[in-house]
Order: structure tokens, then C-alpha cells, then sequence
């Protein structure tokens, strides 16, 4: 039985990549970091769930600012496969918490690696790397597209990116790197575009609110279905040979574009309800990201298959279903 590491695993991907790992066979563990406030919400159901997990689920306390709770974790599991998903990850909030963005993002990476390297060299390692790292490079962008990262979330992890190719050529670590584009369920975060425009659906087709505020309307992103990018993650380290890959879907959509999906989904125009609020700018934008995921196509057989359309009106029947049974 193989056991994995997963760092990050009450977020959306954690949660996706638990389920997989648990159905292919893992004893999957997990890093939690302490909150006074309930954040397990994604993978406590797990359990229920997923017969399997009682007994080869475990969840330990840690943290990516804490080298020590690491070390002393990676030696405790000793796992075969370490997935770093963990990340002050809102775009938005880096540039008020820009120096923990980066202790997180970027240093935690660094703790891991050394953590692994001591303690786990044989593991085999996963690096979430992100497509904010292109920044302001033209789409659509490939693994060999320049980096511009136009946030401190996308420095820290373009430092995180770059630690672990060095951590493989350095140390001959199993270290691969997934630069994921925009990847979205009813899963993510409230406070994410996606997630905020199906939970505000959902919430007006109620009568709870009846305007939307958003940013920049023609940012051009590409959304695809976060359940299906784990299964690429694990792909990656089943490869003979470490590398890095792009996932998207290679198919640009403005949030506006988006924004009219989810709300004609409803029965509703999204003019009568979505308000442009200058608030939730960001001090330097990304105007376009757009992968080029020919490299997993080809080497990882992996392609997305849910279409953005599709992602949104699933994401406000989750919410619409969410409200209703609250």
C-alpha cells in the first residue's frame, strides 16, 4: 500500500486528491493547519463517504511556516508521494499579506524540500505550481512561456516553482511541477470569482440578495473542473522521469463571459444584477491566461472534459442545492 502526504488537504484539490488517492489504494495523510474556527468542512465528509478512509485516512496538525512540524512529520509517515498543495493561494489578499504569502508559499516549499530531503529522499514529489506565474506573458502560455508574475502570490510561487527543479537537479529528488490554470468546483472558496458568482446565483434566485459586486469583468481566465486536474497530479508522479507540465483546457473565458452562463443558467440577466465594484481591482492585473496543455495531452494522456459552460451551471445547481438544504 502506498502512502501519500498531502499538504493543503481541506482545501478543494485536497479534498479531490483524498478521494482519488483513498480509491486507488492509499493511505493518505494529511497536514491540517490549527484554527480556532471549523475548517475541515471538505474532508471530514470523506469519512462518511468513503468506507475505506476510517481506516486509511489520517490527519495531523502542522504547518507550512513551522520547518520543524514537517521534518518531524515526513519522518514520522515516510511517505512514497508528497502532494504540496498548501498555499495562501487569493490572488487578491497577497498584496495585503504579501510576507506571509511568501513564508507560506514560497519558504514553505523550501521547509518541505528539506524535510523530504532529509528525512524521505526516495519520496516522490508534487509542486502546485500556478499559471498567475505567467502573469502578464501573452497566451496562450506553455511550459517553455516566459514567467511575469504580476502579484506576490505568483513571486512566491514562482520561487516555490523554481526550488523544485532545483531540489531535482541539486539532490536527484523526484520533484515535478504542475502549472495549473484556473481549476474550479463548487468545492472552491467563497471568496474566488467563480465560486462568488454561483453562490451569488443561488442566493438571488432565494431572494437573500439581489446585486452581485465583482472586479474586472474582461479578465481572461481558463476555468476548468478541479476533480478532473487531480487525476493529472497523480499522473505525474507515476512517470518514469520528473517534469513539469501545464493543465488547462486552452480555452479563454472572460468573467463576464462567465458571469452570463451561471446567471442564464438561473432564468436571469446578469446586467440586472452584477455591479462593478473598482474594490476588488487588483493593484497590477493579469489580463489573459490561456494554457497550452499539448505537453500532459501527449505524455500524461490527460485532457480536461468539462467545458467552462458546463463547470458554471454545475457549480449553481451545487449552490442553488446547497441553499436549499440549509
Amino acid at each position: 500500500m502506498k502512502r501519500a502526504f498531502i499538504t493543503g488537504i481541506t482545501g478543494q484539490d485536497g479534498s479531490y486528491l483524498t478521494e482519488l488517492l483513498l480509491e486507488k489504494g492509499y493511505e493518505v495523510h494529511g497536514l491540517v493547519r490549527r484554527s480556532s474556527s471549523f475548517n475541515r468542512g471538505r474532508v471530514d465528509p470523506i469519512w462518511s463517504t468513503h468506507p475505506q478512509a476510517r481506516d486509511r485516512l489520517h490527519l495531523h496538525y502542522g504547518d507550512m511556516t513551522d520547518g520543524v512540524s514537517l521534518v518531524n512529520l515526513v519522518g514520522h509517515i515516510k511517505p512514497d508521494e508528497v502532494y504540496n498543495l498548501a498555499a495562501q493561494s487569493h490572488v487578491k489578499v497577497s498584496f495585503e499579506m504579501p510576507e506571509y504569502t511568501a513564508s507560506a508559499d514560497a519558504i514553505g516549499t523550501i521547509r518541505l524540500l528539506e524535510a523530504i530531503r532529509t528525512m524521505a529522499p526516495g519520496a516522490r514529489f508534487y509542486q502546485a505550481s500556478t499559471s498567475e506565474m505567467f502573469g502578464a506573458t501573452p497566451p496562450p502560455q506553455r511550459e517553455d512561456s516566459a514567467f511575469y508574475p504580476r502579484s506576490p502570490y505568483g513571486a512566491a510561487k514562482l520561487y516555490a516553482h523554481w526550488a523544485a527543479v532545483n531540489y531535482r537537479e541539486a539532490y536527484d529528488l523526484f520533484a515535478v511541477s504542475g502549472i495549473m490554470f484556473n481549476h474550479e468546483s463548487p468545492r472552491r472558496g467563497e471568496s474566488f470569482v467563480t465560486r462568488k458568482i454561483s453562490l451569488g446565483v443561488a442566493r438571488i434566485t432565494r431572494g437573500l440578495q439581489s446585486e452581485l459586486h465583482l472586479g474586472n469583468l474582461d479578465a481572461v481566465r481558463d476555468w476548468g473542473y478541479a476533480k478532473e486536474y487531480v487525476e493529472a497530479m497523480w499522473r505525474m508522479l507515476q512517470q518514469d522521469d520528473p517534469d513539469t507540465y501545464v493543465l488547462g483546457t486552452g480555452v479563454g473565458t472572460t468573467v463576464k463571459q462567465f458571469c452570463e452562463t451561471a446567471f442564464t443558467h438561473a432564468g436571469l440577466d446578469w446586467k440586472e444584477h452584477v455591479r462593478y465594484d473598482a474594490d476588488y481591482e487588483r493593484p497590477t492585473e493579469v489580463d489573459a491566461l490561456i494554457a497550452d496543455p499539448s505537453k500532459a495531452r501527449v505524455q500524461l494522456d490527460w485532457s480536461a472534459t468539462t467545458s467552462v459552460d458546463e463547470l458554471a451551471r454545475l457549480m449553481v445547481d451545487a449552490d442553488v442545492a446547497l441553499l436549499g438544504a440549509s
